[in-house]
């Protein structure tokens, strides 16, 4: 019942409380991430993106009773693969961006040499 004291103390305050996890769901998310890491620090290389696979590659890798347990283990480990690969995506499109623009710079500066001459003071005072 604690929680629930909690829960509405968040619910009458300001804006800022508004979006706060409960704590007692917070424990229960803790515990997903800690075991979900345990696993992934053995068995990187057998989980992918799929769900459906990673439930399977759960099953063989450990023995998790609960259903809603493994399938939310399996949740999270999947979540974090599409997560590492969307990061790497975007660090790879931004060093080919970067290489693309250097190029274009390198171009652009080859293409039209600057041609400025300057008139010497021997010039100005014969003019």
């Amino acid at each position: 019942m604690k929680w629930l004291f909690h829960w509405k103390k968040i619910q009458i305050h300001s804006l800022e409380y508004r979006y706060k996890i409960p704590p007692f769901l917070k424990r229960i998310l803790d515990r997903i991430k800690r075991l979900s890491y345990e696993v992934l620090v053995d068995h990187k290389s057998k989980f992918g993106e799929d769900f459906a696979n990673n439930k399977k590659a759960l099953d063989q890798i450990s023995i998790i009773r609960s259903k809603g347990l493994k399938n939310e283990i399996a949740g999270y480990i999947t979540k974090f693969i599409k997560k590492e690969i969307r990061e790497e995506k975007f660090k790879q499109s931004r060093i080919e961006s970067s290489r693309i623009e250097e190029h274009t710079n390198e171009e652009i500066s080859v293409e039209t040499p600057e041609t400025v001459t300057e008139a010497t003071p021997e010039e100005e005072k014969t003019e």
